[in-house]
């Protein structure tokens, strides 16, 4: 970080901002690695061009993240090849997806309607905490629903 030493809020600004990059890269990585997992269960196989379509972004862009993936031991690929979740990346696969189905039934729990409740959980799901996530559980238990 080049920061000014001597503004505290120019320090507190930048660790923010490195903080909110770093998190971004995770939520992007936990959204490939479900997506990986899904298409592998659905079709057998995970390739560039479904990861592209699924999330409607480039071969380009998809190609580069799935790169930083297997730079982070997340994904196996090989040149005309599909891509390949590791033991560390299926275990952030079931995280994420797990993450999502509490998150999802919090909301449906609140009677939120089926749409708003699926675009909603996409978001919030990468930014509770396990404690959160423990008592949205609990709560949607109470009410009777499933997480």
């Amino acid at each position: 970080m080049d920061t000014n030493p001597q503004d505290p809020h120019s320090v507190k600004r930048a660790i923010h901002h490195d903080r909110v990059r770093k998190d971004h890269a995770q939520e992007t990585a936990q959204d490939y690695v479900e997506a990986i997992a899904e298409l592998t269960y659905e079709n057998g196989v995970a390739r560039v061009g479904a990861l592209a379509d699924y999330f409607g972004v480039s071969h380009v862009t998809v190609s580069k993240t799935i790169s930083r993936l297997q730079r982070d031991g997340l994904v196996i690929t090989r040149k005309w090849h599909p891509v390949e979740l590791t033991e560390a990346g299926l275990k952030l696969a079931r995280q994420s997806k797990k993450r999502h189905e509490i998150v999802l039934a919090f909301l449906r729990s609140l009677g939120i309607d089926e749409e708003t409740a699926q675009h909603d959980a996409e978001g919030i799901e990468h930014h509770v905490s396990p404690k959160t996530l423990e008592v949205f559980s609990r709560l949607t238990r109470e009410r009777g629903g499933r997480d």
